[in-house]
């Protein structure tokens, strides 16, 4: 393979990496910015009496970063969604990921033909060396972006889960570069007319047809449909496919050209190694004991799992020796459930549970699909007191700050509410909120049922936020209520606003009243004292008697006036986090990107910026 211009192909392989390396400082140097900047307006907000809006910029440079900042996210948030039902996996990236496609294909597209595409003798033979190079430089970018004890992630701020999709796009190129390079070899031999003889004299040219064929594998099954029609099977079975294609791709290349084997194969051995480190850290202790209700164990996790509704399940997860910020997400490994199954959910609260009788809990809250979440969701209705034994990875995800903006727009749709709610908790919870003045909260789901437990969190939260001045508002949306039916357009119902209160009458409308008792929210699984539950049944009504107003709604939510409402009264910036389908993440970047152009945002008119933070559903 270091046959014909290799002196070029080398220079061209380390030219992949070099630019690698900038773009990965460029982004480092981005993310400083944007810290010193966050530091700054921190600081400000201490001291409100001399900067009322420390989220506006206030100096030359600040301003025309903000601008150069809002031109990048108008361009980059637009999305085409595709409507068709069972086809919305064809909706493709968002403008700003098709634009760095484009950019790396350029480049790729450069390696592969520059000074190689001469017609004379060597002309087949001279493309094949060309690609086959630029095929193998690719092959650790494909396990370094799939790590998730990434490296890349962590210098540049970002969670493994946000790389994943360049993994995929990266490793398609690297079919497509691959495919040039074994169809001119095989054309020349065609031409010349010895194939079988190529066959025999060199197995080489076998176990890159074999490296080839596994690679075509793995684009074709990594499609969403077919991906997740089992997609615990699919992770076992993709993680055996691409070793077994690095072994053949070990036996097909040169050895001076092993050096980019070798990196990849280093990627893959840290990352495993780290999260093997971090599991045994996590899950493995020297000393017991300590805990007033035996939650804590040598090995593992206790983990408590309740069935709060006919398709959501909240488990509790005792005694974690981990800090995490609000929005991150673990690895929920039961071997009782699932022997080889370990799923990713986000963190459902911001710090220690209120009521835990371990010195750190977190929870986690499911919803019912198949496989290990219908499967957990059983047991839990069949025992409900009962406790498993359970292992988590983590926590991973890089969210975003919450107290660097002056309003906060929280999109959760039906288990989207376990990244937002964290958010809203923490700041809450925390001695200082920031520069925070003002947080709209939206809920959406088919029924109540599936967000209740939210909403309960959501107006302790609430109530906690509007006692130290900062406004706050609850819209609960049930697309599929008695009072609408699921389809609707996106609209909205002003006319049903109500004030969740907590009612004696066991026959209220779930809707509008919420029911506590003692043990409700809380996990923790020592028995209270009477005394102890009265004294818990009045906190819980005293609060609940202050809880701010929740605005319900019967069809979806109009997404864009509930964003264009508080960003158009904002004196600073506007962060707005969804968390959700294909469907409302779509939605939500078009109308972020549509009212920054239409404002004109950082662009002289006074109008301050919106950033959005979007996780999606992506696995």
């Amino acid at each position: 393979m270091t046959g014909m211009g290799s002196d070029i192909n080398h220079r061209f392989a380390r030219a992949y990496w070099y630019i690698t390396a900038v773009v990965v400082a460029s982004l480092m140097a981005v993310r400083g910015i944007n810290h010193i900047g966050a530091l700054k307006r921190l600081k400000a907000a201490r001291d409100p009496a001399s900067n009322p809006h420390p989220t506006r910029p206030n100096t030359l440079l600040s301003q025309l970063w903000a601008t150069t900042t809002a031109i990048v996210r108008e361009i980059s948030l637009p999305q085409f969604f595709v409507p068709v039902r069972h086809l919305s996996w064809l909706t493709p990236p968002p403008l700003g990921r098709v634009l760095v496609l484009l950019v790396y294909w350029s480049v790729i597209a450069y390696f592969m033909s520059w000074h190689a595409v001469v017609h004379d003798v060597n002309f087949w033979e001279r493309i094949g060396y060309r690609n086959a190079w630029v095929t193998l430089t690719q092959l650790p970018m494909i396990f370094l972006l799939s790590m998730k004890v990434n490296i890349v992630g962590f210098l540049i701020g970002t969670g493994h889960e946000r790389l994943n999709w360049l993994h995929r796009w990266v490793a398609r190129t690297m079919f497509v570069t691959a495919t040039v390079h074994g169809f001119h070899f095989w054309t020349e031999w065609v031409l010349a007319d010895f194939v079988e003889l190529e066959m025999e004299t060199m197995p080489m040219v076998k176990y890159g047809l074999g490296a080839w064929a596994i690679l075509l594998w793995n684009v074709v099954i990594g499609f969403v449909p077919i991906r997740r029609l089992a997609y615990e099977v699919w992770v076992l079975q993709h993680v055996a496919a691409s070793i077994a294609m690095l072994v053949l791709v070990y036996l097909h290349v040169p050895t001076n050209a092993r050096f980019l084997f070798w990196l990849a194969v280093a990627f893959l051995v840290f990352d495993r190694a780290a999260r093997w480190a971090l599991l045994l850290w996590q899950n493995l202790r020297f000393k017991t004991g300590g805990s007033a209700c035996q939650g804590r164990r040598r090995v593992g996790h206790q983990i408590l799992a309740r069935a709060v509704a006919d398709t959501t399940t909240v488990v509790t997860i005792k005694d974690v020796h981990f800090a995490w910020t609000p929005g991150q997400h673990v690895y929920l490994w039961i071997p009782r459930l699932g022997p080889l199954e370990a799923h990713p959910y986000t963190i459902a609260c911001a710090r220690r549970i209120e009521g835990t009788c371990c010195c750190n809990s977190v929870q986690l809250i499911l919803r019912k699909h198949k496989g290990f979440s219908k499967r957990i969701h059983s047991y839990a209705s069949k025992n409900p007191e009962a406790s498993l034994t359970g292992f988590l990875s983590g926590p991973y995800g890089a969210p975003p700050r919450w107290d660097i903006y002056e309003t906060m727009v929280l999109i959760g749709a039906s288990t989207g509410a376990s990244f937002t709610l964290p958010l809203l908790e923490a700041a809450a919870q925390a001695d200082f909120v920031g520069c925070v003045k003002r947080i709209e909260v939206l809920f959406v789901a088919r029924t109540y049922r599936e967000i209740e437990y939210y909403v309960q969190r959501a107006q302790k939260a609430g109530d906690a936020l509007s006692q130290r001045g900062v406004t706050i508002n609850i819209h609960v949306a049930i697309t599929n209520s008695a009072l609408g039916s699921d389809g609707l357009p996106l609209s909205r119902n002003e006319t049903n606003i109500s004030h969740i209160t907590a009612s004696s009458s066991g026959e209220s409308n779930p809707k509008t009243a919420i029911k506590s008792s003692p043990h409700q929210d809380s996990s923790c699984c020592c028995t209270g004292t009477n005394a102890d539950e009265k004294d818990t049944q009045e906190q819980q009504e005293k609060a609940i008697s202050s809880l701010p107003v929740v605005r319900e709604y019967t069809t979806r939510p109009d997404i864009e006036q509930l964003i264009r409402q508080p960003v158009e009264v904002a004196y600073g910036e506007t962060a707005v986090v969804v968390c959700g389908g294909p469907e409302i993440v779509a939605t939500t970047r078009n109308c972020v990107s549509r009212l920054s152009d239409e404002r004109a945002v950082h662009k002289g008119t006074g109008a301050q910026g919106i950033y959005l933070h979007v996780e999606e559903y992506s696995f």
